[in-house]
């Protein structure tokens, strides 16, 4: 099966949420994202600042077969972009869980960010919704 870290959540479509600190994650695309979507060569990632809403496309990733839509997996600031990504799009395919990271975000309080993360997937639940 997929390589899935046991540290993070996910999402049903097909995003990783790695909690960076209190009230920051850090969200990418999960490798079968990336390995469905074929070669990336154009992400389109939302500007710092933007306030994300829960189930939103806020990114966009283009490969040789499709535009994806990327959704934000809860309400959120977005506190950092990968700018690496405007000139190396591919690295979301060699590294979707560690260089290819999309954006970052950060929410209120600790608490809410805890309860948010309780109720997305983890690695076992994700392998179920890839497995069909």
């Amino acid at each position: 099966m997929t390589d899935l870290p046991e540290d993070l959540r996910y999402t049903e479509e097909h995003e990783w949420v790695r909690r960076l600190g209190p009230t920051r994650v850090r969200v990418g695309i999960t490798d079968f994202a990336q390995s469905q979507l074929g070669d990336i060569v154009f992400v389109q990632l939302p500007a710092a600042e933007t306030e994300a809403k829960s189930g939103e496309g806020i990114a966009e990733v283009e490969s040789t077969k499709s535009v994806s839509d990327i959704y934000a997996p809860f309400a959120a600031k977005v506190v950092a972009v990968n700018e690496k990504l405007d000139a190396e799009p591919e690295t979301l395919n060699t590294d979707p869980y560690g260089d290819g990271w999309l954006f970052e975000l950060e929410v209120g309080d600790a608490a809410a960010l805890d309860a948010t993360l309780a109720e997305l997937l983890d690695a076992a639940g994700y392998e179920e919704v890839i497995a069909g």
